[in-house]
């Protein structure tokens, strides 16, 4: 074989998310993308805000002196100091640009600091459902998963957590709002953890840090807000990209904010430097740098995605299907009519309906729906999912 063993079996059991989107292209290509409505890739089809094709112009007809050379790894200062300052502003703590790394994604992010914090054979604890990809990016640093429920809500189970957490925990990976369910974790839910943490790392005499991966934190509903895990959770860092507030998937912008509470946080971000440059991102683009730094309080239109929400949500609950729904993110994530998700998902594609099998998320017996595309492809759809749940005698 030409490829490692390990990539092997990772190929076997790779993302359900990207076989769905390329299932959608042949089907497309034979029915036309009118007669086909996907909701496999939660990628954004919004526009970026107008603030970023200003500040996008006035840097291409007014380009700094070297602005396109090597920088400090860590980023731009003019740049963790903007992201600092909206931190310090949310949290309340002396958040600033000595706390922030700039990084190629959130997905970048996250293998920074878990590079950073494990050593081969330690822990990261996840609560279910999660986004596929972790249990890879852990892997990548000799780190193993513990996978641990929610409740049936998708809310956290604080005691479950701690009581999963052991002599090798070294992190437990929150994502709110959540990717695939949209569940936002309230500041009880979060003040509840860091005092059983705290006990825990008494108990163990050790350091568990709480990873809080944020991308979906400004698309949010209903008047709900995302509590700064900063003011909760001493131990905590924050992963984070403008992916999605921005609409910006492609530029690969993200960043790393570390409490200033953290205990030897000084050292931490020291190694969050030395990894983000030998894992060989180096550091984050330079002209998307430059771009984000007046648009901290900017973001798509937000109502739009709500209106998306709102829409799939009323024909699926209209068909007959069970779901909760999200409070943020642009995800639904229903209940399947059976036990068996991916019989479903493959039975929904006789409509040209394109799902995700929720148990490539660690939730079997659901599936994913991304919104994030469009309106009329999701009123489009109203005859097929019909048409799909008459085949399980499925009632509103």
């Amino acid at each position: 074989m030409p490829i490692a063993g390990k990539v092997g079996e990772s190929l076997v059991n790779a993302s359900f998310i990207r076989k769905m989107f390329e299932e959608g292209e042949r089907l497309r290509n034979i029915y036309g993308a009118d007669k086909v409505y996907d909701f496999s890739l939660g990628n954004p089809n919004v526009e970026p805000p107008a603030a970023f094709h200003r500040e996008l112009l006035q840097l291409a007809q007014n380009p700094l002196p070297g602005m396109h050379r090597y920088m400090s790894n860590a980023g731009y200062l003019e740049t963790r100091q903007a992201i600092a300052q909206v931190q310090a502003e949310e949290s309340g703590q002396p958040v600033t640009a000595d706390h922030v790394v700039m990084t190629c994604g959130a997905g970048g992010a996250l293998n920074v600091v878990l590079k950073t914090l494990l050593n081969p054979g330690e822990e990261v604890i996840i609560p279910t459902p999660y986004f596929v990809e972790y249990r890879f990016y852990i892997d990548n640093h000799g780190g193993t998963f513990k996978e641990v429920p929610t409740h049936d809500n998708f809310q956290l189970n604080p005691e479950a957590l701690a009581a999963a957490v052991g002599p090798k925990t070294r992190a437990i990976l929150l994502n709110s709002p959540n990717n695939p369910t949209g569940a936002v974790y309230p500041a009880e839910s979060l003040a509840t953890l860091a005092r059983l943490l705290e006990e825990k790392e008494r108990e163990l005499g050790t350091a568990i840090y709480v990873l809080s991966d944020e991308p979906y934190g400004k698309i949010v509903y209903d008047g709900v807000t995302v509590p700064h895990i900063f003011k909760h959770i001493k131990n905590s860092i924050i992963v984070n990209s403008h992916s999605k507030d921005l609409a910006l998937p492609g530029e690969r912008i993200g960043y790393i904010a570390v409490n200033p509470a953290i205990s030897d946080a000084a050292l931490l971000l020291e190694g969050m430097v030395f990894c983000n440059r030998t894992l060989g991102f180096v550091n984050a683009p330079a002209l998307a740098q430059r771009l984000i730094v007046p648009l901290q309080h900017e973001s798509v239109n937000i109502e739009e995605y709500r209106e998306k929400r709102d829409a799939l949500y009323d024909i699926l609950k209209g068909v007959g299907f069970k779901l909760d729904k999200p409070m943020g993110a642009f995800y639904l994530f229903p209940r399947c009519p059976i036990d068996d998700d991916v019989a479903f998902v493959q039975q929904a594609q006789k409509y040209n309906l394109l799902l995700v099998p929720g148990s490539g998320f660690s939730g079997p017996g659901h599936v994913r729906l991304s919104y994030c595309i469009d309106m009329q492809v999701i009123r489009n759809s109203k005859p097929a999912f019909e048409a799909l749940a008459k085949d399980y005698n499925m009632k509103p």
